[in-house]
């Protein structure tokens, strides 16, 4: 009983304290204030086109273009989808089952 006589004093002092916040520095205004978005005197404009530049830095590191063949990045063969359903029922028949059935009735 006392602690929840504590906590309902407490929470009372701290929505008070909230609400207390929203008066420091004055009061409140009721005066519409209508949102004014900035204006940008410049405007979209034709200009030159600058110079490419390079995001890499000259380390005298050698660099190649163009695609490798597949051949280069060796893969294992996937398993045949046989295979794959042969290894589930494995598992299934591994996992144990419930001790007790459920019929609705």
């Amino acid at each position: 009983m006392a602690m929840k006589t504590t906590l309902f004093v407490l929470s009372m002092f701290f929505a008070t304290a909230a609400l207390g916040q929203q008066f420091v520095g004055g009061y409140l205004n009721g005066q519409p204030q209508p949102y004014h978005s900035p204006e940008h005197p410049q405007h979209a404009s034709y200009t030159a086109i600058a110079q490419e530049t390079s995001l890499y830095p000259n380390t005298g590191y050698p660099s190649a273009q163009g695609d490798r063949p597949a051949s280069d990045f060796p893969q294992l063969p996937s398993p045949s989808l046989g295979e794959v359903a042969r290894e589930l029922r494995r598992q299934h028949a591994l996992v144990k089952k419930a001790p007790v059935i459920w019929e609705n009735q």
